[in-house]
């Protein structure tokens, strides 16, 4: 990100406003809200400006900005019309090592001014790093309808007994599931209705039995987290990444995925990529059992969906094994997201009835797919983790039978910006892909559905226009 978002205490503190017009006013009413003594500073002042500075809320200096004006300020703002005069107010705080936000050119200061929603004490701060007020403007308006004015009632309650709770729950991995469970429960929605004491008294009951309570049990979610695209996680795959005190993953499961995990859960890193384990798969297994056992809820993030060629089988065995409880979230398997993406329909009223899913990964012992059951009229074919068999793939359907001229697709890096989609024969598929350097993760579709691709590609295209 290019901006660190930082909520800063600006009470009793001296801030200076460089600007007179009715910019200037808006950003000095933020200041005042915040608690700050705000010297106003411009040749010529508007009359709401005037009033301020005849009340005594503010300090009105009617004369030019001079370097000296910023020093021992706490922050600056350039809020004039004169971008010269802007630059010259964010080059002295800069040199001094003040904070300086400069009105409509963020380039030039070092501080932005978000958009806000205000349910003091809780206060949501909305950024796009100067590059689009009026997109900040518009999420703020949504947040406004969605967020009840009663949170900051709930957020005082709250603070006020977050001492006592801290002392009854001394653990922390317990002591933030209470207030999970508070924020779940008939409390807040008590709040919510104006209906302090009622919400008091049940959050009270609620800390009274913590006190008699078990240690908490630990739990894992085998969560699918689809292909590659966050926009594809479901709502459920969300709530329990949010709730996880650990998240383990690999190397399938990209940062923008990781990320929409609670900040300061724990994270594991169990990278696998073929023939190279950051952990072997038994040791996972274990790492969850072990991981529950010490009361931690832990988030297993796999690829695509969790039960097609993600081994989700083979962790919920172990962990049922040893009485550890878990769910399982479905995701959007690769085959079915990067087809979507890709424009490759795997199934078509005219062209295929029906489609198989299949290991392009041989096993040691040398098993292999049943190539002549495979080749049948109408079907696709997806392969799973077919990258470095991709000529054995193409050579044992020709073998099996399959017509050489068979439209084939490789999908690499399906549903993310970094899509590619190469496409050809059983024959020519091979070199193209070569060529073409295209490397794991990546899924190899067969059948007569892929040349139905140069009319339904729809993301390379939508992502060009963008671009």
């Amino acid at each position: 990100m290019d901006f660190l978002p930082i909520f800063m205490s600006l009470r009793e503190r001296r801030c200076v406003v460089v600007g007179g017009g009715h910019v200037a006013e808006r950003k000095l009413a933020l200041l005042l809200r915040a608690g700050a003594k705000v010297d106003v500073i411009a040749p010529a002042l508007s009359e709401e400006l005037l009033r301020l500075a005849a009340s005594g809320q503010v300090v009105a200096l009617r004369r030019a900005f001079v370097d000296a004006d910023v020093d021992g300020a706490a922050l600056v703002i350039a809020a004039t019309d004169a971008p010269g005069v802007n630059e010259q107010v964010a080059a002295a705080a800069q040199r001094a090592g003040v904070p300086v936000n400069v009105v409509d050119q963020p380039e030039v200061g070092n501080v932005v001014m978000p958009s806000i929603v205000d349910r003091s004490p809780v206060v949501i701060a909305i950024g796009t790093g100067g590059n689009a007020p009026v997109l900040a403007r518009m999420l703020r308006a949504k947040l406004e309808s969605l967020i009840p004015q009663a949170y900051g009632e709930l957020a005082n309650l709250l603070g006020a007994l977050r001492e006592r709770v801290r002392q009854t729950v001394p653990d922390g991995v317990a002591r933030r599931r209470f207030w999970e469970r508070t924020l779940e429960g008939p409390a807040a929605e008590l709040m919510f209705a104006g209906r302090r004491a009622e919400a008091l008294a049940n959050i009270e009951r609620g800390l009274a039995a913590v006190e008699t309570a078990r240690p908490p049990e630990g739990e894992v979610y085998l969560i699918g987290t689809g292909p590659g695209d966050p926009d594809l996680l479901t709502f459920r795959a969300l709530r329990l990444m949010q709730n996880a005190d650990v998240v383990v993953y690999d190397r399938l499961i990209g940062d923008t995925i990781v990320d929409l995990c609670r900040r300061d859960a724990e994270r594991i890193y169990v990278g696998k990529s073929r023939d190279r384990h950051a952990l072997p798969q038994h040791e996972i297994n274990q790492l969850l059992v072990r991981l529950a056992r010490a009361g931690k809820r832990a988030a297993r993030l796999k690829g695509g969906d969790p039960f097609v060629f993600g081994r989700g089988g083979e962790e919920i065995e172990e962990l049922a094994a040893a009485g550890v409880a878990f769910q399982v979230v479905p995701g959007i398997t690769a085959a079915l997201g990067c087809a979507a993406y890709a424009g490759i329909p795997l199934t078509h009223r005219d062209l295929a009835q029906s489609c198989a899913f299949v290991t392009g990964h041989h096993r040691a012992d040398g098993g292999e797919p049943d190539w002549a059951g495979l080749v049948r009229p109408q079907q696709t074919l997806v392969f799973y983790m077919g990258a470095s068999n991709l000529d054995t793939i193409c050579a044992s359907l020709q073998r099996a039978g399959m017509d050489s001229t068979m439209p084939a697709a490789v999908v690499e890096r399906g549903t993310t910006l970094a899509q590619r989609v190469v496409s050809g024969t059983l024959t020519t598929l091979p070199a193209l892909v070569a060529e073409a350097g295209c490397q794991s993760p990546l899924l190899i579709i067969v059948g007569a559905v892929v040349g139905l691709r140069e009319r339904l590609q729809w993301f390379e295209q939508a992502i060009t226009q963008k671009t």
